[in-house]
């Protein structure tokens, strides 16, 4: 499940990377950079941590994953109504299915509960959060109350307990991906939200 995981994930967040690279009128150069660096930057940093073969250095299929996606969307990027509305959608899609990813590479390794949701975060929020500080955005994972790291660690516990409850191959993967996803998506669509610190006056 990992390779395919990995697919999805590298071809999701190159997409993002390149709808942020039309928003910041870069050039090809420029959208295959971003979305490079949004597709694979939290798999890097998880297989480093994990001591694994970095995915895309095992498997440079993922590189022409990106390039695919960086020059297909530099030449249809004006077709979205909202680039941003499509960045958004996407990312949550990716975010999900990086989190599982990570989680599965984690497990695999024998990793303990608390590493195992660690390295499913890491997956999922790295490479968003790359791409929207080089494009000098303010982060989706740094924006006042956003659920989406808590989307990506509710993921990952859901991974955990569904392994937990069957051997089914597909039912971890399966539960990471549609809780981080409806999370997401609920502050997306509902307007969710975390609540956030309060400055007071301090007491006399």
């Amino acid at each position: 499940m990992i390779p395919w995981l990995d697919y999805a994930s590298v071809a999701v967040f190159a997409l993002t990377g390149a709808l942020a690279a039309s928003r910041a009128q870069l050039d090809i150069v420029g959208f295959m950079f971003l979305a490079g660096l949004t597709a694979v930057g939290g798999g890097t940093l998880r297989d480093l941590l994990l001591d694994r073969t970095v995915f895309w250095i095992a498997d440079p299929t993922h590189l022409g994953i990106i390039l695919v996606a960086a020059t297909l969307t530099f030449f249809t990027a004006h077709l979205f109504e909202s680039r941003l509305t499509a960045l958004v959608w996407l990312d949550a899609a990716a975010l999900a299915v990086a989190v599982a990813a990570g989680v599965a590479a984690a497990r695999g390794s024998g990793q303990s509960v608390p590493v195992v949701l660690v390295m499913g975060v890491i997956t999922g929020t790295v490479g968003g959060l790359t791409r929207d500080v080089v494009a000098n955005e303010v982060p989706l994972l740094l924006k006042q109350g956003e659920i989406y790291a808590t989307a990506a660690l509710a993921g990952a516990g859901a991974a955990l307990v569904a392994a937990a409850l069957t051997d089914h191959p597909l039912a971890a993967s399966a539960a990471c991906i549609a809780v981080t996803f409806a999370l997401r998506a609920g502050s997306l669509a509902f307007g969710w939200r975390l609540p956030v610190y309060r400055s007071r006056p301090p007491r006399a």
